[in-house]
């Protein structure tokens, strides 16, 4: 997990650094940290957080690890298996 702010001092520098983690592979997912709730890096409501709130991930396999669930509105499939499988 990458939090957001930890990428750079401004947020050129984040977004410079966000954009080659992303081209070599090593982000493909971002979560809320606030409400663990992770996403694809397009979804609209993902765009919409704090940078303070934001993490990314490698995978869905390291966000369920920590503790985060999929995103209703771009992973639909993902969060219907989350939401019905057995506590």
């Amino acid at each position: 997990m990458i939090r957001h702010v930890s990428l750079g001092d401004g947020p050129f520098a984040r977004a410079r650094r966000l954009k080659a983690l992303v081209d070599a592979g090593a982000i493909v997912l971002a979560g809320n940290r606030r409400l663990k709730i992770y996403g694809r890096l397009d979804c609209v409501s993902g765009r919409q957080m704090k940078a303070e709130n934001r993490v990314f991930f490698a995978g869905a396999g390291e966000a369920a690890a920590a503790g985060y669930r999929p995103c209703g509105h771009c992973m639909p499939a993902a969060y219907r298996r989350w939401r019905e499988r057995p506590l």
